[in-house]
């Protein structure tokens, strides 16, 4: 499995899993990034991700971003 931060604008990857303590994976659930969710990278910018999941554009933090499998 490769993480989000690793993907670049234009990719559409589905979630595999999603890392972390219990806090940050439901943070990360209630934004849509659950298991089976298609996600599109928009842009890179600086260390942050702009993806667009569950129809909703969302930074992501280059530390969330790692978490997040594919």
């Amino acid at each position: 499995m490769i993480p989000l931060l690793m993907a670049e604008p234009g990719d559409k990857v589905i979630i595999q899993k999603v890392n972390g303590k219990e806090d940050l994976k439901r943070h990360l659930e209630s934004l849509g990034f659950v298991l089976g969710a298609e996600v599109s990278v928009v842009s890179k910018m600086g260390s942050n991700l702009i993806v667009n999941v569950k129809e909703s554009r969302i930074a992501v933090s280059k530390e969330m971003a790692s978490k997040i499998m594919f």
